[in-house]
Formats: C-alpha cells, structure tokens, sequence
C-alpha cells in the first residue's frame, strides 16, 4: 500500500472516530485527532515529494507507436526531409557569404580588376572567365545584354586561365592589354571570344594589335612580373573560395558556378537590389529591359 492510500485509510478511521481502537495496541495510550491528522499530513507531503511512479517502458511499444504515428501520415518524412534541406541551405549560404566577406578586397579592390558597364554602380557582377572556355563565350551575349539593359550594374573580370597552356598565355597578353589606355578592353574581350578555336599567345597578340596595341612589347612583358602576379591572385583566390571551373559569377552573397543563363541573373540582381540577398523570400520583380 502506497503513503498516500495508507493516509487515507488513516483518515477515513480519523473521519469514523474508531482509528485509535483499530490501529493501536491496547495498552498503547490513544492518540489525539490533532497527532493523527499531522501524520497524514506528513505522509501525503512525502508522497507528492516523491512524485508518481512511472512504469518502465517497453522499447518495442515504443517503436511500434512510432511506426504507427509516421505510417498514419508518411507526408511527416518528406516535410522533415524538406526541413533539413532548407537548414543545410541556410547554413551553406551563410557560410558562403562569409567567406566572400572575408576575401572582399581580392574580390572588389585587386588592382588588376577589369572594370565594364558603370564603374560606380549600385550592384557589382564579377565573372572569372577562360579564353578557351566555351560555356564563357556562350554566356558572353548575356553578360553584354545586361551591361546594355542595366545602368546601374558594375561589371569585374577576372582572368582565370584554367583549361590549357594557351589559355594562360591569352591571359598574359589580356593582362597587358587591361593596363593599357589606348586598347578597349571590352572589345578585345568580344574578339577573343569571337576566334574559332582554342587560343593562345598568338591570337591575343594578333587581336591587341588589331586594336593598337604594339606587338612587339607586349610579347616581350607577356611572361614578366605584372602578368604574372595578377594571375596567381586569380588563382590564389579560386583556391580560397573553393572555385574550381569558368565561368563563375560572384555577385553580392553568392558564388554562382556555370553560365546559368540571364534570366536568372537578371531575377538575382533584382533580388540583390530589393533585399540584399541574391535569394529573397518574396522575389524581386526584375526591371524591364532598357
């Protein structure tokens, strides 16, 4: 019998008036309803202390009652499927942005930025890119559409020769045409992109003097410290952010890996200008072209 159905018992007797005759030797002397009420009062106050018991539970039960519930409503595993996708999404993205703010003044401020479109613009699109990369050339009419449509966008390049010698050599010269005054970089970008082939050394020369630049010095500063070292930032930056193909986009929080095509850039500028994220919980409508 636990305490507290002993304390009634105790109580009942008390309520009765013949507790004493039935609890209590003969000789003992009788206790009064005063003692016999605090003792009651002891028992239950020990047993609401100790709480109620809690029968063990059969871990098969259980299982079973999970089975069941979850087999009642299988939709409960899709959307605690789709909860953890959006958590590794959120987490993803966070770190991402992270590392892109970390890595801010290589992204933004390196000196050997090609800088199009409007140099003060309010949104910033960045493309490392490879002359030989055909996925660049394709995505090239995109990048000149949005450049033509938007009059707040800031355009950087990046040479990020990945793919072949030539390409690295294209890069040299593209270097030294980017540091020239005289030579419009984006049209010597346009006719690289233009050649049929993969390219090289002699192309980008043949181009850049197409456009006035003199052939015999940028062969001889092709290979020399300035072509160099703005290369191996490119690179040094990939290696960083974990960017490994061409062409990739960085714009405001993200890394956005192959030539997605411009209608989803034009939804992520848009988005980028109405809530500072490339992905907004109610879309950005984009701005009508021109």
């Amino acid at each position: 019998m636990s305490r507290l159905s002993f304390a009634l018992v105790l109580l009942v007797g008390l309520l009765a008036g013949g507790l004493g005759a039935l609890v209590l030797r003969p000789e003992a002397p009788a206790m009064t309803d005063a003692q016999l009420r605090g003792i009651v009062t002891d028992m239950l106050a020990q047993d609401k202390s100790q709480g109620p018991a809690v029968a063990a539970l059969d871990p098969a039960q259980i299982n079973m009652m999970v089975e069941n519930y979850l087999m009642s409503d299988p939709t409960i595993l899709q959307r605690m499927n789709d909860k953890l996708a959006e958590e590794k999404q959120v987490a993803a993205r966070k770190t991402m942005k992270d590392q892109l703010d970390a890595h801010a003044a290589d992204i933004y401020q390196a000196a050997d930025n090609v800088i199009l479109g409007n140099p003060k613009g309010d949104v910033t699109l960045v493309e490392m890119f490879d002359y030989n990369c055909s996925y660049c050339r394709g995505a090239l009419p995109d990048l000149a559409t949005l450049m033509a449509e938007d009059t707040g966008l800031k355009v950087i390049l990046k040479q990020f020769p990945i793919l072949t010698s030539g390409s690295v050599d294209a890069a040299r010269v593209a270097v030294l045409v980017s540091e020239n005054p005289k030579i419009n970089y984006w049209e010597f970008h346009q006719k690289m992109f233009a050649e049929r082939g993969e390219v090289g050394a002699s192309q980008a020369l043949q181009v850049a003097e197409q456009l006035g630049g003199n052939r015999v010095e940028m062969m001889l500063d092709m290979n020399g410290k300035a072509a160099s070292d703005a290369i191996q930032k490119s690179y040094d930056l990939a290696k960083a952010l974990n960017i490994g193909g061409t062409p990739t986009y960085i714009l405001g929080d993200e890394m956005i890996p192959g030539a997605i095509g411009i209608d989803q850039l034009r939804q992520k500028i848009a988005n980028l200008r109405a809530c500072g994220s490339t992905i907004c919980a109610a879309p950005a409508v984009p701005a009508p072209a021109g």
